[in-house]
């Protein structure tokens, strides 16, 4: 006799969506945050969901497809220990949007405005605000309308297991209490391990320098105890990072602003490589390059994007993009030479038009050459969530050298990420969130229909 069908430890996108498709299968379920409030990463994201091929799409003349999304993926990351499931995720990516917007109510709506780092047509659905606390508020009450609890300050300890398979889990917190509960499924659904710099140190010291940004519940712990299991580790060393958090406000500056045309410069005015790499594989570049950093952009892209996404016009509204008439006063607020400024923006101004060959390489300028008003935000690189994390197979369950672990799932940055081998160059727009909730939705299904 267990005590619920399906525990998910986790309440981010990933863990409240793997709970939507357990109760759809027929499982009764109970999500276990440790924190005080649902969210997780997700939260803090853009809540960008992939999907390709959608009717959405279809509606909006895109022509998509899973194998285009495929291909588009592992373009961006090359090979890596998971590329079988990116090909998986990308195949459910547009039944996981339309089952999520026509059976739970989630609000997404197609971008069709840009295609964002590592897609080659737009295919990102995401709430109208462009923020993931809206898409976790969406899915918090769609959990709630299955009478599904989710228990949050309900911190889990470690798993029960019996000769191999989970049987449930340890809770144990100041505000919880000590208890045990028997299921029949786990889902892990914790996220990574970069706010554990024990661990940075031990699996990707390469990123334990960084200043971390994401949600202070990614621990790792629950990746230790599948590994204690038989559980095996993919992709180490890879990450998301972010190339210009604005400083001091701690609000990504929108790399839209970069796409349609914005150019980053260090402590010395001068740009430093091809900023269309993407926010996270140029967060590297960043760092190898003295600051003080700015991301440089005009009136035109400030307003654009302001009218398209809050977060970045709550920044603007909080002064953290600073409008500057010219190239001196520009130079002035950057603190650099007026005149390596200006060479900066003029030979910019000259690739972008068209006339020259880029000496980065970028091909991709947006709106254009930059025009005075310009617009500057003090920006420092940081790490949002690892990438690394346990094996799965196609039905989520972490795998040790010769089977899945009964009773045992991990969605989202507790599995292996499908953004590359190592680095954070291989990561494509909305990767964490198709791990996340395209993991969950598989996990959760198969839990319920294995109790069938």
């Amino acid at each position: 006799m267990t005590d619920v069908d399906v525990i998910v430890v986790g309440a981010g996108g990933g863990g409240l969506t793997a709970a939507l498709a357990a109760h759809d299968a027929g499982a009764g379920v109970v999500v276990l945050e440790k924190a005080e409030h649902a969210g997780g990463n997700t939260a803090l994201s853009t809540g960008s969901v992939p999907g390709a091929g959608t009717r959405f799409q279809a509606a909006a003349g895109i022509d998509d497809s899973a194998a285009r999304l495929a291909t588009d993926l592992l373009a961006q990351s090359g090979s890596h220990d998971a590329d079988d499931l990116a090909r998986l995720l990308a195949a459910g990516s547009a039944g996981l949007v339309e089952w999520l917007i026509d059976t739970h109510g989630v609000d997404l709506r197609l971008i069709t405005d840009y295609k964002h780092v590592g897609h080659s047509v737009p295919r990102l659905h995401a709430p109208p605000s462009r923020k993931g606390r809206d898409l976790v508020a969406d899915l918090l009450r769609a959990v709630r309308a299955t009478d599904t609890e989710v228990l949050v300050h309900t911190p889990v300890a470690g798993l029960l297991h019996d000769e191999g398979r989970v049987t449930g889990v340890r809770v144990s917190g100041p505000r919880s209490g000590t208890y045990e509960i028997t299921s029949h499924a786990v889902v892990l659904a914790g996220n990574g391990f970069a706010a554990n710099r024990a661990l940075l140190r031990e699996w990707a010291p390469a990123i334990a320098g960084f200043d971390y940004f994401g949600a202070h519940g990614s621990t790792g712990e629950s990746l230790q105890w599948a590994l204690d299991l038989g559980a095996r580790l993919g992709n180490p060393t890879a990450y998301q990072g972010y190339a210009a958090v604005a400083y001091p406000h701690g609000s990504i500056t929108s790399w839209t602003t970069v796409e349609m045309g914005g150019v980053l410069v260090n402590g010395a005015g001068r740009r430093f490589g091809d900023e269309s790499r993407g926010y996270s594989g140029y967060a590297d570049a960043v760092l190898g390059t003295p600051g003080p950093w700015h991301v440089v952009f005009d009136t035109k892209i400030r307003d654009y994007v302001a009218s398209h996404e809050e977060e970045f016009a709550e920044l603007v509204a909080m002064g953290g993009a600073r409008e500057c008439a010219s190239v001196e006063e520009l130079a002035t607020f950057c603190g650099v030479s007026p005149s390596a400024l200006s060479t900066t923006l003029a030979s910019a101004a000259t690739v972008a038009s068209g006339d020259d060959k880029d000496e980065w390489g970028r091909t991709d300028w947006g709106f254009g050459p930059l025009h005075a008003p310009y617009v500057a935000v003090r920006s420092v690189p940081g790490l949002f969530h690892t990438q690394g994390g346990l094996l799965v197979d196609g039905h989520a369950q972490p795998t040790t050298d010769t089977c899945p672990i009964p009773g045992l799932y991990a969605v989202g940055g507790v599995a292996t990420g499908i953004s590359g081998h190592t680095g954070g160059a291989g990561y494509s727009s909305g990767n964490g969130l198709l791990a996340a909730l395209g993991l969950g939705h598989l996990a959760g299904t198969h839990a319920g229909a294995r109790l069938r």
